[in-house]
């Protein structure tokens, strides 16, 4: 059993790990990953060096629209 911590460094982990692989939306680092704030888990990465971008897109979940935060991993890491 995998336990998810809180850590700020642990959710960057997982988060950088997940981005290595795929993109992520805000609704998917939060379901998946168990990460209640990832734009700011993305800034930290940013600051970190990581070339990540952002594109806006609208979900529907069936009850509503939604606009969320698709990231994108550049150049498949660090480029600082």
């Amino acid at each position: 059993m995998t336990i998810l911590s809180t850590n700020t460094k642990h959710q960057q982990l997982r988060l950088l790990a997940y981005l290595l692989a795929s993109p992520i939306t805000t609704t998917e680092a939060r379901q998946i990953l168990d990460i209640m704030h990832p734009a700011a888990r993305i800034q930290e990465l940013r600051e970190l060096g990581h070339n990540i971008i952002t594109f806006w897109q609208t979900v529907d979940t069936g009850k509503a629209k939604h606009r969320v935060a698709r990231y994108v991993l550049l150049n498949g890491g660090n480029d600082g």
